[in-house]
């Protein structure tokens, strides 16, 4: 049959199996949308307040469901103002597909009205992206999108379409869906000599990553480390894969992480990372992380094999099949003698929390909403000193139930993306948390929610400052607190309930479970102001280039 190019676009995307999108109408993509009017009933489009929070929104439904996210913008502003989002979802290898329109053919190169050369813009940031020149090419084009957005190391494609394009008319053909083969997994000879060094290891630690909860192993992950009785630790984009309160969980691994932790990796005598790249916070100072240490590192790109860390075993492959493989070959091992140090470690670690300052402290709130909440819950962050906080005293346990960005640190990043995850979801309790300097760069989305009457709750951490930085001027620059204290006099209340949405205060940990029963019974986006002290501090905290002996633990 013959499609114009617009419709090409919908029906290769309802053939990949696409029924959400997140976008924002314009000039240059009307064809697009005229294509869209005719599929409504097929595809949801989900119209964003600005496409900064169309492609936070496209990435936290991705990670909600491992689906690829879909992103549709117009020509110019429209296209740059996804760039943020994009780099977002690189960074934390988030599959998704952004179709950006722009001029046409002809007017390309003329400075013409809303035209810019995406294409050079995203290079550096996306897994590929395309320039679409002939129609005959457009289907094939964005199948291939998917394909590579969705395979291996997963992670955003872009393809920019010129307006006359998808006003082209050429024939069509369906084909069926793409679906990943899954690899196969390293030689059993190659998994044994890992399982015997982890029944021969005295002091072994397992370290995770996002590469597990990309490859949906999480359960097997728990499962590898219980069958094993190899304490773990895991970095803030794995968060939620072992339960809270764990004996072998050892918590957050690096510059935020636990003390538990980052004493174990030092004193370990194996380390086994599984998913995870050794960024800059969590391997501060390479030359001597896990001195003592042989590690095993398990990842699906090649290309991050040693690029950190010096390393002594590579097992490179998805990491689902290769933990399947794993599994039958692993034996239990009881250390008692490494679990009492942990544990005296465990102990020591929680006088670092006990100092208050505020009336509501932050491990309350996390404590509240993990007894309020019930276990169908999904939490997103925005980054700062709430997006540690929360990681580090989240309670729940479910997969792909806590969505923040790790690489790229975005402030703005969590309504868009509990607005993602709640559409993902529906039956899913969403709670978005953030702090004040964060919420301010994204609150324009709760007319998003309203109008999708989404029932995201957020929870402010409010402190009147940038939290982070300012602990860090604390700290390091002789508190000289130069841009960071706040000062705002935004009335969130007031704000919200002009969005069309309900705000609450909880000034105490009482008060706050109080006022979390009546949000969870509220419809449509609820705000929660929660007053925290400018001087509550994420602790414990390795400098940067530091190691766990330069570690502050108050």
């Amino acid at each position: 049959m013959k499609l114009t190019g617009a419709e090409i676009i919908m029906e290769v995307l309802m053939e990949q199996g696409v029924t959400d999108i997140f976008g924002y109408p314009g000039g240059t993509v009307l064809n697009i949308y005229e294509a869209l009017y005719n599929r409504s009933d097929k595809i949801h489009h989900h119209i964003t307040a600005h496409e900064q929070g169309a492609t936070h929104a496209a990435d936290g439904y991705a990670r909600a469901t491992g689906k690829t996210g879909v992103v549709l913008v117009t020509s110019g502003p429209g296209v740059t103002n996804t760039v943020t989002g994009i780099a977002t979802a690189y960074l934390d290898s988030i599959p998704m597909v952004i179709i950006t329109a722009n001029v046409g053919v002809d007017l390309i190169g003329k400075d013409s009205f809303q035209e810019v050369f995406i294409t050079g813009i995203t290079q550096p940031i996306t897994k590929h992206n395309y320039a679409v020149r002939d129609i005959t090419k457009l289907a094939d084009t964005v199948r291939d999108a998917f394909k590579i957005a969705g395979s291996g190391r997963k992670g955003p494609v872009l393809i920019d379409v010129p307006k006359d394009i998808t006003a082209a008319v050429c024939e069509f053909k369906r084909q069926t869906q793409w679906v990943e083969p899954k690899p196969p997994a390293a030689p059993e000879a190659h998994l044994q000599k890992v399982a015997a060094m982890c029944k021969k290891a005295k002091r072994p630690v397992i370290c995770f990553g996002g590469g597990v909860v990309s490859a949906d192993a999480g359960e097997a992950m728990a499962e590898f480390i219980h069958k094993t009785k190899i304490p773990a630790c895991h970095t803030i984009m794995a968060t939620g894969i072992l339960g809270y309160g764990d004996e072998l969980d050892l918590g957050i691994l690096g510059m935020h992480g636990s003390a538990t932790a980052n004493h174990a990796v030092d004193e370990a005598d194996l380390l086994l990372t599984m998913g995870m790249r050794f960024s800059d916070r969590v391997a501060l100072d390479t030359a001597d992380f896990a001195p003592h240490a042989k590690i095993v590192q398990f990842d699906i790109d090649e290309s991050e094999i040693r690029k950190n860390v010096e390393i002594d075993t590579a097992v490179v492959g998805d990491i689902g099949t290769e933990l399947t493989a794993l599994l039958p070959l692993a034996e239990a091992v009881t250390r008692p003698k490494w679990m009492e140090k942990i544990e005296a470690w465990r102990k020591a670690e929680t006088n670092i929390h006990d100092k208050p300052f505020s009336s509501i402290r932050p491990q309350e709130i996390m404590e509240v909403i993990g007894d309020t909440c019930g276990d169908n819950v999904i939490v997103t962050t925005d980054v700062g000193q709430h997006q540690i906080w929360a990681a580090q005293f989240c309670k729940k346990v479910r997969p792909r139930g806590f969505i923040t960005s790790g690489g790229l640190g975005t402030m703005g990043f969590g309504y868009g993306a509990a607005i993602g995850a709640q559409i993902a979801a529906p039956d899913a309790t969403v709670v978005h948390i953030t702090g004040d300097g964060s919420f301010h760069m994204n609150m324009n989305e709760c007319c998003t929610a309203v109008k999708n009457n989404l029932h995201v709750i957020t929870v402010i951490f409010d402190n009147q400052v940038l939290g982070m930085v300012r602990q860090w001027q604390k700290i390091f620059y002789h508190e000289h607190y130069c841009e960071t204290v706040l000062e705002r006099t935004t009335d969130y209340i007031k704000v919200v309930e002009g969005f069309g949405g309900t705000g609450f205060r909880a000034e105490s940990k009482e008060a706050f479970a109080q006022v979390m029963e009546k949000a969870l019974k509220c419809e449509g986006p609820v705000w929660i102001v929660c007053p925290i002290d400018r001087d509550e501090r994420v602790l414990p905290m390795i400098p940067g280039g530091g190691t766990v002996r330069s570690m502050i633990v108050e």
